[in-house]
């Protein structure tokens, strides 16, 4: 089958929602193989005519907020409203083999039953941020099966906050009451990329810990001075996506946040700026996955390698060799 043939093929089944389509579409988009590349391209270039305008979530938090359980019930209650869903779960890489449980549809049991609704557990391959390379690819294909609405989870460590919030219309920061100091942890440069902060797991005796957890929060965000009388002020809410309780709430804080960027103007701004990221990102992966690829690197580097390890050669000069090559 020719490259052409495929591309056609995907998007005729992208184009009625087909599950298996979307799953070999996603694989395609995150695959490094130079072929599949030329693929995706052709895919991606396709769809950018065609596909439709989501609104995009970024989900972050400490492990053991709860963030599998919350976009459970966020989900369904979205599918309830009629919406088509789609989550990107990103797992954990292991270190030693590179491997990933990718548990995250065993987490989402009801939304992972649900045909209005499509989950795709990626390990992050030890992606920066938690957030894999092909996540902006994936979104594309999900926009074009018909998906209204895409939640990026990631795994919340490092970088996660600042790479999901520089791919997504808004960014949810899940918090968690029972740490001690509720806003140890939480720094400014998180603060000020959040959009909307949730305070989970407020079920049963923990509800009054939650309420006081969101207060502090707040509090800590009044110390922002908006320049911008205009600008939108972070709301932070009590939920549990155990029991459901106020999950409708944070959905419509979103939802206003969203509207806020589009009588704005800000959205299509956004878009375009996160396009050249996009780009940039692209450019960078690319040529370094061209750079080792290359004869020379491939023959010379094990050679410096062992030379590094002994210490017969500085890093910098090894590094000055390959790229004289």
């Amino acid at each position: 089958m020719s490259i052409s043939q495929q591309v056609d093929e995907l998007l005729a089944g992208l184009e009625v929602g087909n599950r298996s389509t979307i799953a070999r579409a996603i694989t395609l988009v995150e695959s490094t193989r130079a072929t599949d590349r030329v693929a995706a391209a052709q895919l991606l270039d396709a769809i950018s005519e065609t596909s439709q305008d989501s609104v995009r979530v970024g989900i972050s938090g400490v492990p053991g907020v709860g963030k599998s359980t919350f976009i459970d019930s966020l989900g369904m209650h979205l599918v309830d409203e009629g919406h088509q869903v789609a989550v990107l779960a990103v797992d954990p890489s292991s270190v030693r083999s590179g491997g990933s449980v990718l548990g995250d549809k065993t987490r989402m049991e009801r939304l992972s039953g649900c045909e209005a609704a499509f989950i795709r557990p990626s390990p992050n391959a030890g992606t920066l941020g938690g957030v894999t390379r092909s996540t902006r690819a994936a979104m594309s294909v999900l926009e074009a099966a018909g998906y209204d609405t895409i939640l990026v989870e990631t795994v919340g460590v490092g970088q996660s906050e600042v790479a999901v919030s520089g791919m997504v219309d808004s960014f949810l920061l899940l918090a968690l009451a029972r740490t001690g100091d509720q806003l140890q942890g939480i720094k400014r440069g998180i603060l000020e990329l959040v959009d909307v902060i949730a305070v989970n797991k407020a079920d049963g005796d923990h509800a009054p810990e939650a309420r006081t957890a969101a207060r502090e929060l707040s509090g800590a965000l009044r110390l922002f001075s908006y320049d911008d009388p205009d600008a939108w002020k972070v709301p932070v809410l009590t939920c549990s996506g155990l029991e459901g309780t106020g999950i409708p709430e944070v959905w419509q804080a979103l939802v206003e946040h969203r509207r806020q960027l589009e009588n704005s103007g800000q959205l299509h701004e956004l878009r375009g700026e996160q396009a050249a990221v996009w780009l940039a990102e692209e450019i960078e992966q690319r040529l370094v996955q061209d750079f080792y690829q290359r004869p020379a690197v491939a023959e010379e580097l094990p050679q410096l390698q062992q030379r590094v390890r002994r210490g017969d050669l500085s890093v910098l000069a090894a590094v000055e060799q390959l790229l004289d090559k």
